[in-house]
């Protein structure tokens, strides 16, 4: 007979697979362009990936501390190379697996909180990380980077957004 998974367990498991796509993701950034910016007022694409690469990882004391302001927590800056940046993702994955493993079953029945500035939040966390995640790609393929292995097959054509703009 089939073990059946704990929630717990199943949240792992799907995180660490949305984490390593989205490794994949910041480690197609090419190293030598991270001050890049597709328009003078855009983040750069080294800030993007601190952002997305940093996002995941401040979830996990939220859930053991029930809440998060968003405002105080999200602080972007020009990453020093590219090694830096893969850090920063993967101490937040394993911040995360810790955090959801000491947490159970029982402590993701509670309810948590996030606010940005004080003002409750009603964005979706996961819409949100997949949304930068989505972001970072673009930037990718307006450096006519190959398309991520990431993407599904209808937007492999991402690449060629560059030449019609």
């Amino acid at each position: 007979m089939m073990r059946r998974m704990s929630l717990t367990e199943n949240l792992i498991q799907e995180f660490e697979l949305e984490s390593a796509v989205t490794r994949r993701v910041l480690e197609g950034i090419p190293a030598d362009r991270l001050t890049w910016k597709p328009y003078p007022r855009s983040m750069s694409i080294g800030e993007l990936a601190v952002l997305v690469a940093k996002e995941s990882g401040i979830l996990g004391p939220t859930a053991l501390t029930g809440g998060i302001d968003l405002g105080k927590h999200v602080c972007v800056r020009q990453p020093n190379d590219l090694t830096e940046i893969l850090d920063m993702h993967d101490a937040g994955v394993e911040s995360v697996v810790n955090g959801l493993r000491q947490l159970g079953d029982s402590g993701l029945e509670r309810n948590w909180s996030a606010t940005i500035n004080g003002a409750r939040s009603s964005a979706n966390v996961r819409k949100v990380i997949r949304h930068h995640r989505g972001l970072l790609s673009v930037y990718l393929g307006l450096l006519d980077m190959p398309a991520a292995p990431h993407l599904p097959t209808h937007l492999s054509h991402v690449s060629q957004l560059s030449h019609s703009l």
